[in-house]
C-alpha cells in the first residue's frame, strides 16, 4: 500500500516557502507515493492549486485533513506546538526542526510516537548532498544577501570613471565561507565589489581565491604556536574556535572595520547559538551608510547589533539587516531546490520505489537526519561511518630564495647545459670526421649544414617550455615546409646519399606538417562553440 505525502500551508508568519512543488510531486508519484496538498500552500511561492491538480495532487480544504490523511508530513519551517498535536504514531514528519534549540518541540514529537526527520540535520557527506537542504537554502541566502545589502548600500558596488569623477568600487568582507558565505562572495566579485573572505578553516582559501575575492589571513601561528585553526567539524559543519583564535580574530575585524563598505556575516555552529564576531565597536569604527547584512539573525546574529526580523540603523549610520527569512524572500527558487531536497530524501526511504516507506536506521543519512522514532528521542546521531570530505593541509608557502642561494642556482645550471652542450658538440664533431674522411666534398658542404641546423634546432627547441609545444606546433609546420623545399632541390643530386638524404627530409617533414596541423585543429576545436 502506498503512502500519502501531504504538504500543510506554512503557517509561520512571512514564509512564502512550500515543501512540494508540481514538479516534485510528478516524481514523488514515481516513487509510487500520493500526494496530497493543502489548499493555497503554494500560491506565495507562486505554486496554484490548479497546476498542483494538474500534476495530480490532490487538494484538501484544511491543515487538519492533510495531517490526518498523510503518511508523511513534509513542511519547511519547525512545527509549531499546535502541529506537533496533530502527528500520531507511524506518521513521519519531515522538516527543519533544530533539535538542540527545540528541546521541548523534540519531547512533544516523541510522545506522539511519530518518527521525525529534520532537514538540518543532514550529515554534510557526500552522497548526502542531494538532500542537503541548508546548502540548498544556505546559496539562495548568500545571493540574496547580497542584493539586499546592495538595496541599502548608498553606491555602486563596481568602480567607474566618468566625466563626472571618479566611483571607487565597494569593498565587501564576507565571513565564514560556507555555502552561503561562497554564494555571497560570488554574488559581490560579480558586480564588481572589492571582496574579502575569512573562515576558520585554512582549506577553503584557494575556493575564495579562485572567485576572486582575497583571503584573510590572521598570524595566528607565530603568536600560538600553532596555524590558522581548522574548524571543520565532524559532518562539515564549523567547530567553536579557541578564546586565543578568537581574540587574533577580532583584532583583524577591528583593523579591517573602517575600510569596509558592507559586512555579510554566515557564522553557524550546529546546536549552538551564533558566534558573536562584529561586535559594536566595529560597527561603530565603520563609515556612515555602510551596511551590514547578518544571514545569523535567527540563532541570535553574529553582529552585537542585530535585531532579528528588522533593518536598524546605529548611532552612525551603519544600517544593520537582521531578516530571517532571505530564501523566503526568493520563495519560487527555494521552494523548488527544498522540494527537490525532500524528494531526494523520500527517494532514500522509499528503496523498492513501491511507495512502502523502510526508515532504515543503518542508514548514515537517515540515522543521521532523525530525531525521534518510535517514542524515542534518537538525536544527537552518532558520528556517520562515512566521514566528511577530511580538510586539507594549507599549502605551505613557498620561502623566497637569498640572493646568495639564487647566484648558486644559476651557476649550477650554467654548468649542467654547458656538460650537455659539450658533449653534443663533441658527438657532432667526430661525426664530420668520421664522415669527411669517406664522403666527397660537394657532399661534406650539404652535410656541415645538416649537423649545424639540427644543433641550432636543438638547443632552440629543448628551452622552449612544455606547456608551449602544442602552439609552437603550428610555427613548425612552417619550418618542416622549408625544410621541403630544401629536399626538393637536393633530390636532382647526382650522389646517391644526397637522393637518399632529401627523400628521408621529404618523409619526416611530410609527416611532422600533417601531424601538426591535426594536433593544432584539435586544440582550436576545443575553444569552438558547439
Amino acid at each position: 500500500m502506498s503512502n500519502k505525502v501531504g504538504v500543510p500551508r506554512e503557517i509561520t508568519a512571512g514564509e512564502s516557502r512550500v515543501g512540494l512543488t508540481p514538479e516534485s510531486a510528478l516524481q514523488l508519484v514515481k516513487l509510487g507515493h500520493d500526494c496530497l496538498v493543502e489548499t493555497g500552500a503554494g500560491l506565495s511561492a507562486g505554486f496554484s492549486d490548479e497546476a498542483y491538480r494538474a500534476a495530480g495532487v490532490r487538494v484538501v480544504a484544511t491543515r487538519e485533513a492533510v495531517y490526518a490523511e498523510g503518511d508523511v508530513i513534509a513542511k519547511v519551517r519547525p512545527p509549531q506546538a499546535d502541529e506537533v498535536a496533530l502527528l500520531s504514531a507511524g506518521k513521519t514528519l519531515i522538516s527543519f526542526f533544530y533539535p538542540a534549540q527545540n528541546k521541548d518541540l523534540l519531547e512533544q514529537a516523541r510522545e506522539t510516537g511519530a518518527s521525525v526527520i529534520a532537514m538540518d540535520m543532514v550529515p554534510r557527506i557526500s552522497r548526502a548532498q542531494k538532500m542537503d537542504a541548508l546548502s540548498s537554502m544556505a546559496n539562495v541566502a548568500g545571493y540574496r544577501a547580497v542584493i539586499e545589502a546592495g538595496s541599502n548600500f548608498g553606491r555602486f558596488f563596481t568602480g567607474q570613471v566618468t566625466a563626472a569623477g571618479k566611483v571607487p568600487p565597494a569593498k565587501v568582507l564576507v565571513i565564514g565561507a560556507g555555502v552561503a558565505g561562497l554564494a555571497a562572495i560570488g554574488t559581490a566579485t560579480s558586480l564588481g565589489a572589492i571582496t574579502y573572505a575569512f573562515d576558520v578553516r585554512p582549506e577553503v582559501a584557494e575556493q575564495i581565491e579562485s572567485m576572486g575575492a582575497e583571503f584573510v589571513y590572521l598570524d595566528f601561528a607565530h603568536s600560538q604556536g600553532g596555524g590558522q585553526q581548522d574548524g571543520a567539524a565532524t559532518g562539515g559543519y564549523a567547530a567553536p574556535s579557541s578564546p586565543e583564535f578568537r581574540e587574533k580574530q577580532l583584532a583583524k575585524f577591528r583593523e579591517l572595520a573602517p575600510e569596509i563598505d558592507i559586512v555579510i556575516t554566515t557564522a553557524l555552529i550546529p546546536g549552538r547559538d551564533a558566534p558573536k564576531l562584529w561586535l559594536e565597536d566595529m560597527v561603530a569604527a565603520m563609515k556612515p551608510g555602510s551596511v551590514v547584512v547578518d544571514l545569523a539573525a535567527e540563532r541570535g546574529g553574529n553582529c552585537d547589533l542585530t535585531v532579528p526580523d528588522q533593518k536598524i540603523v546605529s548611532p552612525n549610520g551603519v544600517t544593520i539587516v537582521g531578516y530571517t527569512d532571505f530564501p523566503s524572500r526568493m520563495a519560487a527558487q527555494a521552494s523548488t531546490l527544498y522540494a527537490t531536497n525532500v524528494r531526494h530524501m523520500l527517494s532514500d526511504l522509499t528503496p523498492g520505489k513501491d511507495g512502502v516507506l523502510v526508515h532504515n536506521m543503518d542508514d548514515d543519512v537517515i540515522r543521521g537526519a532523525t530525531v525521534t522514532k518510535a517514542g524515542e528521542i534518537t538525536f544527537p546521531p552518532p558520528p556517520p561511518k562515512i566521514q566528511a570530505i577530511a580538510a586539507q593541509k594549507p599549502k605551505e608557502k613557498v620561502r623566497e630564495l637569498t640572493l646568495e642561494e639564487k647566484r648558486a642556482a644559476e651557476v649550477k645550471a650554467f654548468k649542467a647545459q654547458t656538460k650537455s652542450q659539450g658533449i653534443l658538440l663533441f658527438v657532432a664533431t667526430a661525426l664530420l670526421l668520421v664522415v669527411g674522411a669517406v664522403a666527397p666534398a660537394s657532399f661534406m658542404s650539404h652535410f656541415v649544414v645538416f649537423v649545424l641546423s639540427c644543433f641550432v634546432g636543438f638547443q632552440v627547441i629543448w628551452n622552449v617550455s612544455h606547456s608551449l609545444h602544442t602552439p609552437l606546433m603550428a610555427v613548425t609546420n612552417a619550418v618542416s615546409g622549408i625544410v621541403i623545399l630544401g629536399a626538393l632541390l637536393q633530390v636532382g643530386s647526382s650522389h646517391w646519399l644526397v637522393v637518399a638524404l632529401a627523400a628521408l627530409s621529404v618523409l619526416v617533414a611530410t609527416i611532422n606538417i600533417v601531424g601538426g596541423f591535426l594536433v593544432t585543429r584539435r586544440m582550436l576545436a576545443m575553444f569552438q562553440k558547439s
